[in-house]
């Protein structure tokens, strides 16, 4: 039996056609993956289904009748839940406040919390959640975020749920823990629709999938009749490679040196404990460490957005210990942000307005107190068609664009203005296997100019891939250097837990 069936979906914005005469039929108790590139058009039709866009064209039937969902609350009326890329959660709440948030249930005129804990607890307990309803959302990881999301879902009684990129921000561990709630769920009678463009998550987790590309049905497959090379194909349009080419580095001069840093976190904890690192020209440094061990205090330090409370910061001869981040990109620092909503774009600026965000006041965009936007507009067509950016023109809002889009757009404009180190955080994050390949070509291609690269990322694949070497950060110190090219992936994981690969072989 299909649970979801939709028929000739159309769904047009202007300049582009998102879903194209798209049919879909999911069976229940199937986790049915949606493949498709960035921008194919796969979170367009989870949010028709879901009820947050109309169709044009086509027809939705939910348990084989035909129906009309006029919002979200007709969607969860409909035993439909989604569970959203970009989390809907009220920070300074608990778990339960955001759970019940909307379906707030009284008595005697007052919310009945107690009990809203207890079910909250319950269905926790039953699919394996270990959530606890008490814990305020500021301080849980991303990971058990995305828990409360599901249990919100669950909460409101979903049948089918949607998750669209459940994995775009999680750890590899988070990712396995994930898979694994996904399949209690389905054991407990639920359906899945999975939007994903991983390759591997889809063969370990999924029974069918459906492949997308610019707004048009492909194919659907049995996942148990595939494989990861076909769906690339098929999702891409082409053969994909998985392997990275690239001729051994040449390092030169220093590029980057941080000696003795320390930096605090948050909480006033030292995140970054005395720790020393050196980029070189011409050569590719990953970083590799399991989130949450000083990463991301460390870029910011070194990018200016986070104060330094002792050591020093050197980029080529100069000291940028103190700079602001304006002075650190003059300087000669480029930065793709782990988080491209708080750190990479303005989200409400066109694509033309977000690509020269550095620049916008320099040579050949500016002149005294004008802007001249034709210079800045034939800048950005130049970088949309070099970087394959797909959106419906350079003056369209950068927020209606796909995650992959944003993400292209920024590390178009933060490798065009060439500069002399490129920090790359999580460079690949929410992107397809044909746009991976692309930003691995050209973080080589950097690297080959020249050009000081410090790759920042939990994806070990990437890490052991692209580096030329890696340095494992615990406890916000480097803890040993590895050459990715004969170092395996369990000694490197011991080294990212905090022990030696001696410890790991003596056991």
């Amino acid at each position: 039996m299909n649970v979801v069936e939709m028929k000739g979906i159309t769904k047009r914005f202007p300049g582009t056609v998102a879903n194209d005469n798209i049919s879909l039929a999911v069976k229940k108790g199937e986790i049915h993956a949606l493949l498709g590139e960035n921008g194919a058009g796969k979170s367009t039709l989870m949010n028709i289904l879901f009820g947050l866009y109309q169709p044009d064209e086509g027809q939705i039937l939910i348990n084989e009748k035909p129906v009309t969902i006029t919002g979200p609350t007709m969607a969860n009326k409909l035993g439909i839940g989604m569970v959203h890329q970009h989390f809907m959660l009220v920070q300074p709440f608990s778990v339960t406040e955001n759970i019940i948030l909307g379906d707030e249930r009284s008595q005697k005129g007052f919310i009945d919390y107690k009990t809203a804990e207890r079910v909250i607890k319950e269905l926790s307990d039953r699919y394996g959640l270990q959530v606890d309803p008490q814990a305020n959302i500021s301080e849980i990881s991303v990971g058990m975020q995305q828990r409360v999301e599901i249990l919100k879902t669950l909460y409101r009684g979903a049948d089918t749920l949607i998750f669209d990129e459940p994995t775009a921000v999680l750890t590899p561990q988070e990712i396995e823990e994930l898979i694994e709630i996904m399949r209690n769920l389905v054991k407990e009678g639920k359906t899945i629709i999975f939007i994903t463009h991983k390759l591997k998550e889809i063969m370990s987790a999924c029974d069918r999938v459906t492949v997308i590309r610019r707004g048009k049905v492909i194919k659907t497959l049995d996942v148990s009749e595939t494989d990861e090379k076909e769906l690339a194909a098929l999702m891409v349009g082409r053969e994909v490679s998985f392997t990275v080419e690239k001729k051994e580095a040449n390092p030169k001069e220093t590029i980057l040196q941080v000696k003795d840093l320390v930096v605090e976190g948050s909480r006033g904890i030292r995140a970054v404990d005395s720790l020393d690192l050196e980029v070189k020209a011409g050569e590719i440094v990953g970083l590799a460490g399991v989130d949450g061990n000083g990463q991301t205090e460390l870029i910011e330090a070194i990018t200016g957005l986070r104060p330094v409370k002792s050591g020093s910061i050197q980029l080529r001869d100069r000291d940028i210990t103190h700079f602001k981040p304006r002075k650190v990109t003059e300087a000669g620092l480029g930065h793709i942000p782990e988080d491209r909503h708080k750190r990479g774009l303005i989200l409400d600026f066109t694509v033309s307005e977000n690509m020269v965000l550095q620049t916008y006041y320099q040579s050949p965009f500016s002149k005294g107190w004008t802007i001249h936007f034709s210079e800045v507009d034939k800048y950005t067509k130049r970088l949309i068609d070099e970087f394959d950016v797909r959106t419906p023109d350079e003056h369209t809002p950068i927020r209606a664009l796909s995650g992959g889009n944003q993400q292209k757009a920024i590390i178009a404009r933060e490798v065009d203005r060439d500069p002399d180190l490129l920090i790359a955080a999580q460079p690949t994050r929410g992107l397809d296997v044909g746009a991976i390949e692309f930003i691995h070509r050209r973080l080589i291609e950097q690297r080959d100019r020249g050009k000081a690269v410090l790759l920042v990322s939990l994806e070990l694949d990437e890490i052991m891939k692209v580096s030329d070497r890696v340095a494992v950060i615990n406890g916000g110190r480097i803890v040993g250097w590895v050459d990715p090219h004969t170092v395996s992936e369990e000694e490197l994981g011991l080294l990212m837990a905090g022990r030696s690969i001696q410890e790991g072989v003596n056991q």
